[in-house]
Parts: C-alpha cells; structure tokens; sequence
C-alpha cells in the first residue's frame, strides 16, 4: 500500500492482477477508480466509500487539472533510420474491436480515408506526451503523461508508431516477459483529496520488481529530473 487516508488508498498494483478484482484484507468494500491493464503495474487509486467513488471518477472523467498520471515505458528500439523526436504529444482516435479485446489508434487525418472507422460506433480522442529519458542498446525509456484515460491506450498509440512495448505480443512486441506482465508502469499518481478538496495528494511508486532493466531506468529517470 503505497498511501491511506478514511476516503482512498493507492496501492502498488502487480502484473497480472485485474484491477476490477482488487480485494485488500481489513478494508471491506473498495471501488476501482481508474484502470490499469491487467499486464501493467503501478499506482492504482481506490475509493473506501461510494461518494469518493463519485467525486474522483468524476475528476479523472473530467480531464481536471488536478489529476496527473505519469506512465514509465520500455520499447523495442525501431528500426534503423527510423527516428523518433526526444519529446511530442501524441493524438489519435481510438477505436476498440471488443471481439479481440485491441484498440486501434487513428491519425486525425486518416479517419476520413479508412474503412475502419465505419466498423466502429465510437471513435474518442486520445492524448499523451513523452519524452525519451534514456536507451540501452535495444529499448527506449520513454516517461509519460497521459491526458486521457482510453481503452489500452498507450499500448495503442506507440503501437501506431511502429514503437512496441516489451513484452506485450498483443499490440507487437517480439517475445513475451517470464512474468507475463508488459514493461508498462504506473509511476505516478495526483490527484483532489476527497476530504479536503482544495488538497492535492501525489504519490509515486518503483516498478514491483527492481530488475536490472527497470534499475537503468530509474537511473535515467534521476538523472532527468527538472
């Protein structure tokens, strides 16, 4: 348990656990305020009561300034010549084929020209910003914000640009993690406190497991500190 108070908790969430399913002993009733994919890790907000259920998802649903999720990613290097800006925003349009369970991320200069949007009843828009932090000979370590909160959605916006995060075969990757997790975190949190409105809580969390790979990251991710 990464932080407590009488209206939430934020927990380290492991790979492999679905956040819908979350159950903490002595807690009784909690309510998943947020998403985190099942192979991703990280801070997961939880609500103890139904009203600061309903004040939080409120403020996540709201895009309110107050909310801030900062997302740690390792991707497979692109190919040769491909070049990726150290920093940019990403926007796309996604769409989600329920059948497969994948989203799919469309340039907003593409969703006139494709036939697979007419496939789709909703399109939502979708925004993020990275940077690149630091590389090792064959990934990336890419530090991000996200501003909205879709369906798979970094997993689907990298993807679009040929950028695949180790260990997720479903959106690209070459080969699977022992864990059966993703190189996916959620690093950090912030967020209204629901007992004291005006009060912004933040909180942040390492990877569950500190393996060399992660320990690089972290290391680029201190070294880039603004």
């Amino acid at each position: 348990m990464i932080y407590r108070n009488e209206a939430c908790i934020v927990i380290n969430k492991l790979p492999g656990e679905s956040s819908e399913h979350i159950k903490l002993e002595n807690e009784g009733d909690i309510f998943p305020v947020h998403r985190l994919d099942v192979p991703v890790s990280g801070c997961l907000l939880l609500a103890k009561t139904p009203e600061a259920a309903a004040f939080l998802g409120s403020a996540f649903a709201s895009r309110d300034s107050r909310v801030e999720k900062k997302y740690w990613a390792i991707v497979e290097k692109p190919a040769i010549g491909d070049v990726l800006p150290e920093k940019g925003e990403l926007v796309h349009w996604l769409a989600v084929d329920s059948k497969t369970n994948k989203a799919f991320a469309l340039a907003p200069d593409a969703i006139n020209r494709t036939s697979t949007v007419s496939k789709h009843k909703e399109l939502k828009k979708a925004i993020l910003r990275y940077r690149i932090i630091g590389q090792g000979d064959h990934y990336l370590f890419l530090e991000i914000d996200l501003i909205t909160g879709r369906h798979h959605q970094i997993r689907a916006q990298l993807a679009a640009l040929g950028l695949h995060i180790k260990g997720d075969l479903k959106y690209g990757a070459k080969r699977s993690e022992k864990s059966g997790g993703i190189r996916l975190h959620a690093y950090s949190l912030a967020f209204p406190n629901p007992l004291n409105p005006g009060e912004v809580i933040r909180v942040k969390a390492q990877p569950p497991v500190m393996d060399s790979l992660w320990t690089a990251f972290a290391e680029a991710a201190e070294r880039n500190i603004f």
